[in-house]
């Protein structure tokens, strides 16, 4: 794979906050998406903050990548990037704390961006979503929208090209998983690669 970092890490730190509920396999999309990092050359730091540790409480993870060597060490307040993987939460927390106005901010829904806006009243930032929901039950026959998520904010920032995103997944999940389950994930990476959109 290239060594070619993107333009979403290459203007400076990139930190990225991760909304979701306990299960749904958010803290292991940060993981992937950190060790995704390293194709490019890049220092990166995955880790969650958990709340009551309970299936389906509410959970944040985080996700730093730089091309410098990272020095920080605390949770993440002034995310580049938000990712919702479970749109309830949308109504209980609000998950644009911090974002700057010309952040990014991807939404698991069937809703379209402009939708999203006017419904919880958001002002600037860049709207994404994706039904995540959808895409996982389709592909992997159960609500697990962690990988398509994952597919939605590669998309988004070109951190990795979908092909480069699929010889990943073949090559991390085939030393853990059955082939079946790796196609799965694959072709839930490639719908969101696809179907994800923006205002």
């Amino acid at each position: 794979m290239s060594g070619k970092t993107c333009e979403f890490v290459e203007s400076g730190l990139a930190e990225i906050r991760w909304h979701a509920r306990g299960g749904q396999g958010a803290v292991t999309a940060a993981k992937t998406l950190a060790e995704m990092s390293l194709t490019k050359n890049m220092f990166f730091q995955a880790f969650p903050e958990y709340g009551p540790e309970r299936m389906g409480a509410p959970i944040q993870c985080f996700n730093r990548l730089s091309t410098n060597k990272i020095s920080t060490y605390c949770g993440i307040t002034n995310p580049r990037m938000v990712v919702v993987v479970d749109p309830t939460l949308l109504d209980v927390v609000d998950v644009t704390a911090g974002l700057a106005m010309d952040g990014i901010l991807i939404v698991n829904t069937a809703e379209k961006p402009e939708e999203i806006r006017k419904k919880f009243d958001i002002k600037g930032r860049n709207i994404y979503t994706i039904d995540a929901t959808h895409i996982s039950i389709d592909e992997l026959g159960r609500f697990m929208p962690n990988i398509p998520m994952l597919g939605a904010l590669l998309k988004v920032t070109k951190l990795l090209s979908e092909e480069e995103a699929v010889s990943f997944l073949k090559e991390s999940f085939g030393k853990k998983f059955s082939a079946k389950v790796v196609d799965s994930n694959i072709r839930a990476l490639q719908r969101a690669f696809k179907e994800v959109g923006e205002e």
